[in-house]
């Protein structure tokens, strides 16, 4: 529990990777070279989220791979990848690759659930299979078992004179099912995620299942993951920014964007009643001080900001110098050389 005088122990980021759509390449560069700053800056973790038909990386994995030739010690991870999207065998062909290509830094986050605007994709996702297509929580065992090296396929052996056939997904990277993270919004994906043996990822969106305070309720869920899984890890996700070292325009442009999401955090949003988590802004020290009053935040021991949407490159690197170099000491974490 990491109140003060108890030190943070991980401390990671997560960013959409945005891009223009006319010219995405400057925005995936930008991407890569956050990551490689958070890595210079000590980071434990780096994260991409994952969009499918926005201007947000499509394709974390990829952008992983080329984030493992440019980094040699940072985590790297998704949170998450809606399986719903993916087929499971082919995915753990992926993540695998990219893993044994990073020695063994790769943190998956997955999880369910219908695609969004599922009647607008699925005729492109899934022509033929759209009705029967499983989405529960079967979809992320079937991609665990394949992961830790379970059957997937009847037959191996040699063909012919030179083929040679594994009858379990290759590369075969050990651990990886170990670093398993599930998403969850809610608190029965807690609970499951926890009696799976997997690893918890909780973010600035939950469903107000027991409680309609957003502190509370994640302080809830993290309990249930925790009874089920004590020596499991536990992550969560707000938006922060620390102004330490940001020029006045760039604290009024923050500020403005902060002031434009928070009317969504009074109250449960639609019929889901999801909760949002209040955007903390102000200087290191006024952020250290929100979330130790946060009672979400005194249920863990590491920790993955959320980089904003939209801001500019330079606004990510002043934000995140400023977490490495303010926030991070001000909750007792110590960056990695």
């Amino acid at each position: 529990m990491p109140l003060p005088g108890v030190p943070l122990e991980k401390l990671g980021f997560l960013t959409i990777g945005l891009f223009d759509g006319d010219d995405p390449g400057p925005g995936h560069e930008s991407t890569l070279q956050v990551i490689e700053l958070g890595e210079r800056l000590g980071f434990d973790s780096a994260w991409l989220r994952h969009r499918h038909l926005q201007y947000g990386i499509s394709s974390p994995v990829a952008v992983l791979a080329a984030a493992t030739q440019r980094t040699s010690r940072i985590s790297l991870g998704t949170a998450v990848t809606p399986l719903a999207w993916e087929n499971p065998l082919r995915l753990a062909e992926d993540l695998a690759t990219v893993d044994v290509l990073s020695g063994g830094r790769l943190n998956p986050g997955v999880s369910v659930g219908q695609p969004m605007h599922w009647d607008d994709v699925k005729a492109a996702l899934y022509p033929d299979t759209a009705d029967v297509e499983d989405f529960s929580y079967e979809r992320v065992s079937r991609l665990r078992r394949l992961i830790a090296g379970e059957p997937a396929s009847s037959f191996r052996g040699k063909e012919g004179v030179v083929e040679e056939w594994s009858d379990r997904v290759q590369p075969h990277s050990p651990g990886l099912a170990d670093r398993l993270w599930y998403g969850g919004a809610s608190l029965r994906s807690a609970q499951w995620a926890g009696e799976q043996g997997m690893n918890f990822l909780t973010s600035s969106v939950l469903k107000a299942d027991t409680d309609e305070d957003f502190a509370t309720q994640q302080a809830t869920q993290v309990r249930a993951f925790k009874a089920a899984n004590p020596t499991g890890r536990v992550s969560q996700g707000l938006v922060v920014i620390p102004t330490d070292s940001a020029s006045p325009e760039q604290v009024a442009k923050y500020q403005a964007y902060v002031d434009a999401r928070t009317p969504r955090t009074l109250e449960p949003q639609g019929p889901a009643r999801m909760l949002f988590a209040l955007d903390l802004i102000g200087t290191s020290e006024q952020i250290a001080e929100q979330l130790y009053a946060h009672t979400g935040f005194r249920e863990v021991t590491e920790v993955v900001f959320a980089l904003p949407f939209s801001f500019e490159h330079d606004d990510y690197v002043q934000i995140l110098t400023d977490m490495a170099q303010h926030l991070g000491p001000a909750l007792g974490w110590s960056p990695t050389a």
